[in-house]
């Protein structure tokens, strides 16, 4: 099989992981930078030209798009979807994703457990938003933030008020969620290929953070997942119509509750902390679904 990498960076570890691991398996594979792509939109014959010149042709894409390039690189995705190349993940489902609001609202449609969650635009009424999420302390979360980045955990209502009337002042959108306080700074993530979750670590904030991201300090252990917790995982993936997804959920007192979806998550921590080839697992199943013509 031909298989193309939609990557911005040859030298990060997921890119690099799934190449190599590729061409271990047999298939021909080559990272293409989307952003280097331009499209030649047509009924007739839609194609996608990279650096100069028309992009050969592939069985199947792995999109590894980048937050801050998401509606071009959406775009890409969209027209190989055109032009009838199987992908790992579609681009609806990667906008879905990257709209935290919309991811939430999605999975509350479908009966998938949450923290509670406030949105508003006006920060006039903070008290009865306050209110609304079960009072401090609480988790204020920018929706174009990324790995921990924009979240901020409020310990006190005049806290709280500072941080919602900061980045109102930004004209920033906001999330206002309870926090879970048993989860006491730790949260799973599960990595869900098709309908099966192939691997899951626990990761714990580093000393006097309450955010479990690696990106911020945090570590990663092998963690034993639950038959409710794999299941919700990947319930969460297919409502967001995701076949390669990175699962994140608190351990609460009422069950697991799903914080975020992640249409591009890393192999890094995860096979490492699982030591599981998750790379292959990926390989396998778009060679698997591609040939046999699956969606």
């Amino acid at each position: 099989m031909k298989i193309a990498i939609l990557s911005y960076d040859t030298t990060l570890y997921s890119t690099k992981r799934l190449k190599e691991t590729g061409e271990e398996l047999g298939h021909d594979m080559r990272v293409v930078n989307y952003l280097s792509c331009y499209m030649n939109i047509t009924s007739h014959k839609p194609s996608i030209y990279y650096n100069g010149k028309p992009l050969e042709s592939f069985d199947a894409i792995i999109p590894r798009i980048g937050v801050a390039k998401s509606f071009y690189g959406t775009a890409i995705v969209r027209q190989f979807e055109v032009m009838g190349v199987f992908c790992a993940n579609e681009s609806q489902a990667i906008s879905r994703s990257r709209d935290k609001l919309r991811c939430l609202q999605i999975l509350a449609r479908d009966g998938i457990a949450l923290p509670i969650t406030g949105f508003a635009h006006d920060a006039e009424d903070i008290d009865g938003l306050l209110e609304f999420v079960g009072g401090v302390p609480v988790v204020i979360k920018l929706l174009e933030g990324t790995q921990g980045i924009g979240v901020v955990l409020a310990e006190t209502r005049n806290a709280a008020k500072s941080v919602i009337e900061a980045f109102r002042q930004l004209d920033a959108n906001i999330l206002v969620q309870e926090f879970i306080q048993e989860a006491v700074g730790v949260d799973l993530r599960c990595f869900v290929v098709g309908s099966t979750v192939v691997a899951a670590m626990k990761r714990q904030g580093a000393e006097g953070d309450f955010r479990a991201n690696l990106h911020q300090g945090g570590k990663a252990d092998m963690v034993e997942l639950t038959p409710e917790e794999q299941k919700i995982a990947v319930k969460a993936a297919k409502s967001m119509g995701l076949n390669v997804a990175g699962v994140d959920m608190l351990r609460s007192n009422h069950g697991p509750v799903v914080i975020e979806v992640n249409s591009s998550p890393g192999l890094e921590g995860i096979e490492k902390a699982s030591g599981i080839d998750v790379a292959k697992k990926i390989i396998e199943f778009l060679a698997k679904n591609a040939l046999s013509g699956n969606k």
